[in-house]
C-alpha cells in the first residue's frame, strides 16, 4: 500500500498503549486532532531526540487541541520503559507486526533495515491534513506538525 495523503481518511485502529490498555484512534473524532508519528525503535538516538522533541513541545500541542502518539513495534514494555526513562508525557502504540505501519504506508524502510518515520496530522474528523516523512530531520517532524495544526 502506498503512503496515505493529506485529504484521505484515516483508517482507524486499535493498538495498546504503554500500559497494556487499548486505543482506537476513532475515540478522538470530532474531540482532538491527532499527531500519529511513526518512529523506527525505543531508546535509539534518533527516535529519543524525536520524542523528547514531542515531549518538549507538549504545551502547544496541548493548546492545539491535538493528542500526540507515537507508534513502533516495539512493545507495550518496552514503550514503558522508554517513557518512563525520558518523562513522556504523551502515548505510545505497540504495533508489534508493523500492521497499522502498514495500513498507512509508513513502511519506507531505510537501507532495507530501519522503518520509516513519518508522521500524520489527523484533524477532529478524521480526516489527514498533512503528511512528513523524514528519517533523518527529527526534530522537523514537530514543527511541521505544528505548523499543519495552525492552518486547521
Amino acid at each position: 500500500m502506498s503512503e496515505l495523503q493529506a485529504g484521505q481518511t484515516a483508517p482507524d485502529f486499535e493498538l495498546p498503549d504503554q500500559t497494556g490498555a487499548p486505543v482506537r484512534l476513532s475515540q478522538f473524532r470530532g474531540k482532538a486532532a491527532v499527531v500519529l508519528f511513526f518512529y523506527p525503535k525505543d531508546d535509539t538516538t534518533g527516535c529519543t531526540i524525536e520524542a523528547c522533541a514531542f515531549r518538549d513541545e507538549m504545551p502547544r500541542f496541548d493548546a492545539a487541541g491535538a493528542k500526540v502518539m507515537g507508534v513502533s513495534s516495539d512493545s507495550s514494555q518496552s514503550h514503558a520503559r522508554f517513557a518512563g526513562k525520558h518523562d513522556l508525557s504523551f502515548t505510545l502504540l505497540a504495533d508489534k507486526g508493523g500492521r497499522v505501519r502498514k495500513m498507512y504506508g509508513a513502511s519506507g524502510l531505510m537501507l532495507g533495515l530501519i522503518p520509516g518515520r513519518v508522521t500524520f496530522v489527523i484533524d477532529r474528523s478524521g480526516t489527514i491534513r498533512h503528511v512528513f516523512s523524514s528519517q533523518t530531520a527529527f526534530r522537523k517532524h514537530i514543527e511541521e506538525a505544528l505548523r499543519a495544526l495552525a492552518q486547521d
